[in-house]
């Protein structure tokens, strides 16, 4: 006979084992390492740093000659906006839960639990498309690269192996992800230096260039003040290159801190997060501003139109055009690089995400808590997109700036609640950066609805999914360690020896009188005194909406001489139930509880149980102990009358 020692050495255990480390509280998961903050920027840095293969062109398109203007304005909102904006987030919510756990503590209840469901459905739209976009833009740069196989040009196969390998390096492991993402992020970084510097040593050769810009500009649109007017307008359509700071704060817990960080109030992490997200927006500022103005003046008009040589990869045509075909491919490959792996900050966001509230709220199975499935998960889920979309960039440019945006306006407005009353200061900046985004994320569904109705599918299927696995979960035990205060170990202690083990009466807090609730249950049972000596057990009902896994704090107290139990929870069957098999546990003997039958529709308490957390008690007491204590015999009794 296999010993359980020897099974969990055999092979298949032990990919079991690896393929759902995390999931015990007491796993290590390289998820959980600390790394100084550049390598954590290096990372986060992935989507927001990838977006110059791609925005310059973006502001080309939609601007023209006002590229470097609409552009400025871009980096005016990240500097004295975002950053200032998310280093508030860092700081109310240092362990990653991001802008949603803002506002999750503004509502309680399942109305709080159906905005942060709301909001999961715009981060995973963002997070999910910022992947698939990324890594179809990269498919994009190798296909118009002329060295590249012209018979090596399925755009969706290659797009949907480089999703696959952005899958692998999450299984292999998280350390192998960021430290490829430092690599990839240098390298990247000094390659657009180095196209950028030879661009700007070709405007300093023949600077009649400039001249020329300076005038088409004017002449076309008079003065400066039109030209920010309309510049304005524009900035919904070049918001794009903004992302990243969403992910920033939802990687938190990867950040090293200092030593003696307090762990509610982590102060080295979360100065270390702001140095991040400062470091990260002054080098993009600098390289999107450099690499704006080079591909304004350089880039012929043409060029850039959809379909040219330039369009969505205009800094890729200056490299190809001043540096060669050689130094051209090579930049072609950083991008390529960055931009396959740019998903990689975003499934990062997802893996710290989603474990934190899904199944908190029981609306996601416990192998969620792993970060390997749900690596498989969200892979399986990319490859549809690229599917879907045919691995086109443009078709998923809406949703992608949907999702960024709409997760702005949340942090915005956790933000602007949060200093509501820290002075006139604060409300003013705060407030403006709300209405700049409310603003910008409204024109964008205008502009963009296919965006809104991608959302709103991640939205629907969270919120579908995330009910049926509440519903499917409802029935475990959902109570973490029991504790019994003094008072009540002593009641127990008294029952001990008892011939018919401990027996506790389930009675609903404010409910009839405990001498007329005792009379009636011994008048039904046919009991005498000596027969069931009484525990009443009150269960008051705290937040329905949660799921539970907490300890349970049991108390006991005296009431016109009867012996009473109390305790708070989310479940009443559930909580129940657990004290029953810590009573079993601890007398090694079989306790029973006696209930009343409820009238009414069974269905309807059913449902009233999933939502409210109380309904027709003890039958789905009962279906809790058969699935927790499959052996009869050793099961707690459940009696109604």
């Amino acid at each position: 006979m296999v010993t359980a020692e020897r099974r969990a050495l055999t092979p298949q255990n032990q990919i079991r084992r690896w393929f759902f480390e995390g999931i015990r509280p007491n796993s290590k998961m390289h998820l959980h390492e600390q790394y100084s903050w550049w390598k954590v920027m290096c990372l986060t840095g992935l989507d927001y740093f990838s977006t110059l293969g791609y925005q310059p062109g973006i502001a080309l398109l939609a601007a023209g000659l006002l590229s470097p203007i609409a552009t400025f304005l871009v980096v005016l909102i990240t500097l004295f906006g975002l950053v200032p904006l998310y280093a508030r987030v860092a700081k109310e919510s240092p362990h990653g839960q991001g802008s949603v756990a803002m506002l999750e503590r503004l509502l309680p209840g399942w109305s709080g639990k159906t905005l942060v469901l709301i909001l999961l459905g715009f981060a995973a739209t963002d997070f999910i498309i910022t992947i698939t976009l990324s890594a179809a833009d990269a498919t994009a740069h190798v296909l118009q690269n002329p060295i590249w196989p012209s018979y090596l040009q399925d755009r969706v196969a290659l797009t949907i192996f480089i999703l696959a390998l952005l899958g692998g390096i999450f299984l292999a492991g998280f350390r192998e992800a960021i430290g490829l993402a430092v690599a990839i992020v240098l390298f990247y970084l000094v390659c657009n230096t180095v196209v950028i510097g030879r661009a700007i040593m070709e405007l300093t050769a023949h600077p009649q260039v400039l001249s020329n810009w300076h005038s088409g500009l004017f002449a076309s649109f008079g003065n400066v003040w039109t030209m920010v007017g309309v510049s304005a307008l524009l900035f919904p359509k070049l918001a794009l290159g903004m992302s990243g700071f969403e992910t920033g704060v939802a990687v938190m817990p990867l950040v090293k801190g200092n030593p003696d960080d307090d762990h509610d109030k982590p102060h080295g992490r979360i100065e270390n997060t702001k140095k991040l997200l400062l470091t990260a927006a002054i080098l993009m500022a600098i390289l999107l501003m450099g690499s704006t103005i080079v591909t304004t003046v350089l880039i012929p008009p043409e060029a850039y139109q959809t379909g040219g040589p330039a369009d969505g990869r205009a800094i890729a045509y200056l490299a190809h055009e001043y540096l060669g075909e050689t130094l051209g491919t090579i930049y072609d490959i950083s991008t390529i690089l960055i931009l396959w792996f740019a998903g990689a900050s975003a499934m990062t966001g997802l893996l710290n995400l989603v474990p934190r509230y899904l199944p908190r709220y029981g609306m996601a199975p416990e192998w969620t808590r792993a970060q390997r499935p749900l690596v498989v998960f969200f892979t399986a889920i990319t490859f549809v997109v690229t599917l879907i979309f045919k691995a086109s960039v443009d078709a998923q440019a809406g949703a992608y700036a949907t999702g960024v945006l709409v997760l702005f306006v949340s942090a915005a407005l956790g933000v602007m609640l949060a200093v509501w009353k820290e002075g006139l200061g604060k409300k003013i900046l705060f407030g403006s950066i709300l209405v700049v985004f409310v603003y910008t994320a409204i024109i964008n569904m205008i502009e963009r609805p296919e965006g809104l109705h991608i959302a709103s599918f991640f939205i629907g299927t969270i919120i579908i999914f995330s009910l049926a696995s509440r519903i499917v979960r409802s029935f475990e035990l959902r109570v973490g360690e029991v504790r019994f205060d003094e008072v009540a170990q002593d009641f127990v202690n008294e029952e001990l020896g008892a011939p018919e083990g401990i027996s506790l009466l389930a009675h609903r807090p404010g409910g009839m009188d405990y001498a007329d609730k005792e009379s009636e249950t011994r008048r039904i049972h046919k009991l005498t005194a000596d027969e069931a000596r009484f525990i009443f057990l009150e269960v008051s009902v705290s937040d329905p909406s949660q799921f539970g896994g907490e300890a349970l704090n049991v108390t006991g107290h005296v009431v016109d001489g009867r012996r009473v139990l109390r305790c708070e929870s989310h479940a009443v069957p559930n909580t129940i139930a657990a004290i029953l098999l810590y009573l079993r546990n601890q007398t090694k003997a079989i306790p029973q509880v006696y209930f009343g039958w409820t009238e009414g529709n069974p269905i309807a308490y059913v449902i009233k149980y999933i939502f409210l957390g109380e309904g027709e008690t003890a039958p789905i007491t009962r279906e809790i102990l058969r699935q927790v204590e499959p052996n009869p015999v050793r099961r707690p009794k459940i009696i109604v009358g």
